[in-house]
C-alpha cells in the first residue's frame, strides 16, 4: 500500500510516495553516512519513493560533498575564469590590446558564488523540506544496524556508508615551513602566487596548473611518474603536455621534492639521481586521496577492513549484509560521477531480483584541461589482458575542416575496436580523445560502447557540417577505406558495372 503525499522541490510541488509498511524496529529505512554525490544520490531518491531515510553530514557545509566543495565545482569554475583570460590574452592575434591583469580576489569570489548557487538545493534544511532527516556530526557505528551522532543513536534496516576520501598529504621534510595547499584549500586563495610548485600530475594537478598559469603564475609541476595522466593513453596525454609546455608550464617527469630547504625552495631529484633546485612562493600538492575509516568505528558492525580498505563483494556489501559502500570510500574508481554509478547500483540491488554487480568496462572520465583528455571503455592493457582481439584505429585531426577553422590541427583520437561478430557487427570496445572539449565530442562514442552499438551506427549518421563530433565518424570511415582489399574494390568495381 502506498499513500500519495507531496513534497516541495523548491517553488515547485511534487508528489512523493509514503511507504506505509515499514518495520517498526528500526527508526529508517536507511541510513546514509555522507552527503556527497553518492550520499545524495541514494538518500533522494529513496526519499522520493517515500522511504524513511536519514542523512548524516559532519556539518551542514560538508554537504555537496567534496565535489561541491573542493572538487569538481570550484576547479572547473577556476578553469573557466582562466580560459576567459586567456582567450581576451588571444584576441590581441586579431587586433585588440589588453591591459591590467588578474584580480584573484575577484576570481575566488566567482568560485564561490558558483558554490553557493549550487549549495542552495544542497544542504540540510532543504533537504529537511524534502522529508528527509538530517543528523550533522560525526557518525559512527554502535551496531550492526545501528550508528551515534552527537549522542543519539539511530537504527535503520540498511546503512550506507559514503564518506569520500581526502587529499594524500606530502611528507618529506621542511613541508611544514612551506605555504601549503591541496584543494581542500586552494580555492580560498587571497594573493596570486608569483611562482607556484605543483606536486603530482593526475587531472588535479593537470588541471591547476594550467589554469593558474593562464591567471599569471610561474608554474612548475613536479611528477615521480614518467608521464602525465597514467591512466590515459601515453600519445594523448603528450598532446597535452605538449600544448601546456607551450603556455609556459615546465615539467619535471621522473622526480620527486626530496626536501624544502626553506618556505621558497625545494631539492628536486631526479630517478638518476640529479637534483635541481626550484624556486617557488606556494605549492600544491595532489598526489592522490587516501580513504579514513577510523572514525566510523567498523569493528562495532562487523565491518572487516583490509590495508585500509572496506572489504566489500562485487554488489558493494560490506561483511556486514545490512551495510554498503557508494564512492570513494568504495576504493575503486574516485569520480564524482563513479559514486553516483555506484548510487544506480545500490537502488536497482534495492529493489530488484535481478542484481547488478559493479564492472568498470564502461566506465569513463575527463580531464578538464584545454585541450580536454577523455577516455572511456577498455585501454589496450585491459584488452591484451583479458586477450580480447580488436583493431586499434589511431585518427589524427590534421585534416578535420572544423579543427582547422578552430586551430586544433593537433587533436589526435584513438579507438579500439572488435572484431566482427557472426553477423559482421563491430563494436568499440574503449578509446582516448585529445581534443578541445573532447568530453562532449566523445559521449556518442560512449553511448555506442555502453549500448554494444554497431560502428555502422556512427558510420551511417548524418552530421550537420561543420560540427566537432564528425571527426567521430571521419575515424570510422577513413578505417573502413583503408580497410579495402584488392577483392573488394574488384568486386565493387563489378557491382557498379551491372547496377548502373
Amino acid at each position: 500500500m502506498f499513500i500519495l503525499l507531496e513534497y516541495r522541490q523548491g517553488n515547485r510541488v511534487r508528489p512523493a510516495y509514503r511507504n506505509s509498511y515499514h518495520m517498526d524496529q528500526y527508526q529508517y529505512d536507511i541510513i546514509v553516512i555522507g552527503c556527497g554525490s553518492g550520499g545524495l544520490s541514494i538518500g533522494l531518491s529513496m526519499g522520493t519513493m517515500g522511504f524513511r531515510v536519514l542523512m548524516v553530514s559532519r556539518s551542514d557545509r560538508d554537504i555537496g560533498g567534496e565535489c561541491l566543495n573542493d572538487g569538481c565545482v570550484p576547479s572547473k569554475s577556476l578553469i573557466y575564469a582562466a580560459k576567459s583570460a586567456h582567450h581576451a590574452k588571444q584576441a590581441q592575434q586579431f587586433g585588440l590590446s589588453l591591459t591590467g591583469s588578474i584580480d584573484i580576489e575577484k576570481v575566488t569570489a566567482y568560485i564561490t558564488n558558483r558554490q553557493e548557487k549550487i549549495r542552495t538545493h544542497e544542504n540540510a534544511a532543504w533537504l529537511r523540506e524534502q522529508g528527509i532527516d538530517v543528523a550533522l556530526g560525526e557518525g559512527f557505528f554502535v551496531g550492526k544496524r545501528e550508528i551515534e551522532v552527537n549522542g543519539t543513536r539511530y537504527t535503520a534496516k540498511k546503512i550506507v556508508i559514503a564518506t569520500g576520501s581526502s587529499p594524500t598529504k606530502l611528507r618529506v621534510p621542511g613541508v611544514e615551513n612551506v605555504t601549503y595547499y591541496d584543494n581542500e584549500n586552494f580555492f580560498e586563495l587571497a594573493t596570486l602566487p608569483k611562482r607556484l610548485l605543483v606536486v603530482g600530475a593526475g587531472p588535479i594537478g593537470m588541471e591547476i596548473s594550467q589554469a593558474m598559469c593562464r591567471l599569471g603564475s610561474d608554474v612548475t609541476l613536479v611528477s615521480h611518474g614518467k608521464r602525465a595522466l597514467p591512466h590515459d593513453d601515453e600519445k594523448v596525454t603528450a598532446v597535452l603536455v605538449k600544448r601546456l609546455e607551450k603556455e609556459g608550464i615546465t615539467f619535471h617527469f621522473g622526480a620527486e621534492v626530496s626536501h624544502f630547504i626553506s618556505p621558497n625552495e625545494a631539492v628536486v631529484v631526479r630517478s638518476s639521481g640529479n637534483a635541481q633546485h626550484v624556486h617557488f612562493d606556494a605549492v600544491l600538492v595532489a598526489v592522490g586521496r587516501e580513504i579514513r575509516l577510523e572514525s566510523l568505528r567498523l569493528k562495532n558492525a562487523g565491518i572487516a577492513v583490509t590495508d585500509n580498505k572496506i572489504k566489500t563483494d562485487a554488489y558493494l556489501r560490506t561483511t556486514n549484509k545490512h551495510v554498503f559502500v557508494c564512492g570513494d570510500v568504495a576504493g575503486s574508481l574516485q569520480f564524482s560521477h563513479a559514486a553516483e554509478f555506484h548510487a544506480r547500483i545500490l537502488l536497482n540491488n534495492f529493489f530488484s531480483p535481478f542484481r547488478k554487480k559493479l564492472r568498470n568496462d564502461h566506465f569513463s572520465w575527463v580531464t578538464f584541461t584545454d585541450p580536454e583528455v577523455a577516455t572511456f571503455g577498455l585501454n589496450e592493457e585491459a584488452l591484451n589482458a583479458r586477450n580480447i582481439s580488436y583493431t586499434k584505429l589511431d585518427h589524427r585531426f590534421k585534416d578535420d575542416d572544423r579543427a582547422v577553422t578552430d586551430d586544433y590541427q593537433y587533436g589526435r583520437l584513438i579507438l579500439y575496436l572488435s572484431s566482427k561478430n557472426l553477423v559482421g557487427k563491430q563494436r568499440i570496445l574503449g578509446g582516448t580523445m585529445v581534443a578541445p572539449n573532447a568530453g562532449e565530442l566523445v559521449q556518442e562514442l560512449i553511448l555506442a560502447n555502453s549500448q554494444g552499438l554497431s560502428i555502422n551506427a556512427i558510420f551511417n549518421k548524418i552530421y550537420p557540417y561543420p560540427t566537432a563530433s564528425r571527426i567521430n565518424q571521419a575515424a570510422i570511415i577513413k578505417w573502413k577505406s583503408e580497410g579495402l582489399g584488392p577483392l573488394a574494390k574488384r568486386l565493387l568495381h563489378i557491382a557498379y558495372k551491372v547496377f548502373s
